[in-house]
């Protein structure tokens, strides 16, 4: 029986190529700012999306966090979807950390608008609010079944929050997946977000880490915060060359990803078992059953086939590169069978 592990993109193992580049890194203690590995890789992050200075952690709610610690002051509210991840998955990190507020809003499949977010915004000076600092989108998003913000989504609320003088911080936990499907170009985002957090374990398959992007000012705060957390990862370019390899081989092939996770919501859309399919834009796949999901992952799993329910009749199917045109046949085949 064939195994395949349809959980998450986070499972992947280093490839050949990302195992000889580990190894041969160069390395020093990042403490100290000496590791060439991980100063590689925050610039080349930072280059491509057109910011000024990079900052490697060991995870995108890390980033995450830090990028609201560093935006936002105790007592502020921060504006995001009520799907995102900073406010679902990060452990009440933003009320923990960072002593904030978190006003929630209902965007489509968690994609905002400037006209959604700028009632929110409370008025400045009256002592009854929280101070509204920060605005926080995902992309893609990973409730929203992979949805993407495109870059003309993005401008109108960057620029609102221009004028109303918030700070802009995007949690890119799969961007490059979100930029495969859009066809905008990374470095562009510099132009609107404040802060940026790139995740390179998911999508492009590294064994672990994230890169913050920001000013060279907020990315030194943002450095004396990651130390308060325990980020300090001393020889760290080990894993640092497993990001800068993904980030010259790793992108252009997610288009595989997004082609393999079209094909399981064209066929779940042919089951009579399944009642909805959430558009599938990237490589997540979103379906609703007739019955308890959990169930019905039983039923997958005693056929090899590891995925997850996320609600009590919804599941979640994620492609990604250790995922093979013969797995996706064999998933194919299993579902027609149930």
């Amino acid at each position: 029986m064939m195994t395949v592990d349809l959980r998450s993109d986070t499972v992947t193992k280093p490839t050949p190529g990302m195992l000889d580049a580990m190894f041969s890194a160069k390395v020093g203690d990042d403490v100290f700012g000496e590791d060439e590995s991980v100063n590689e890789l925050e610039a080349k992050t930072a280059a491509m999306f057109g910011m000024e200075a990079g900052l490697f952690c060991p995870s995108g709610t890390m980033t995450n966090q830090i990028a609201i610690k560093c935006f936002t002051q105790p007592l502020d509210e921060l504006i995001a979807d009520q799907t995102a991840h900073v406010y679902r998955y990060e452990g009440g990190g933003i009320a923990f950390n960072s002593a904030v507020s978190t006003r929630l809003l209902n965007g489509e499949r968690g994609i905002l608008t400037a006209d959604m977010i700028e009632p929110e915004i409370n008025a400045v000076g009256n002592i009854h609010y929280p101070h509204t600092s920060l605005v926080v989108l995902e992309n893609t998003v990973n409730k929203g079944g992979g949805s993407c913000y495109t870059l003309e989504q993005i401008e109108p609320i960057a620029e609102l929050c221009r004028k109303r003088n918030l700070k802009l911080h995007l949690d890119g936990a799969r961007i490059f997946n979100a930029l495969t499907h859009t066809g905008d170009q990374a470095v562009d985002y510099g132009k609107y977000f404040n802060g940026i957090s790139v995740c390179l374990s998911k999508g492009l398959g590294t064994p672990v880490g994230s890169v913050l992007l920001a000013d060279k000012d907020t990315i030194t705060y943002a450095r004396r915060i990651r130390k308060v957390l325990g980020g300090g990862m001393r020889q760290a370019g080990f894993l640092a060359a497993a990001g800068i390899y993904a980030l010259d081989h790793h992108i252009e092939r997610l288009k595989v990803d997004h082609q393999h996770a079209a094909m399981l919501a064209d066929e779940l859309g042919k089951c009579a078992w399944v009642t909805n399919v959430v558009p599938t834009q990237t490589n997540i796949v979103l379906f609703d059953v007739d019955s308890p999901a959990d169930n019905i992952v039983t039923k997958l799993v005693a056929k090899g086939i590891k995925c997850g329910s996320t609600d009590t009749k919804r599941i979640r199917f994620v492609t990604h590169l250790d995922i093979h045109p013969e797995q996706i046949d064999y998933v194919i085949s299993v579902l027609r069978s149930l």
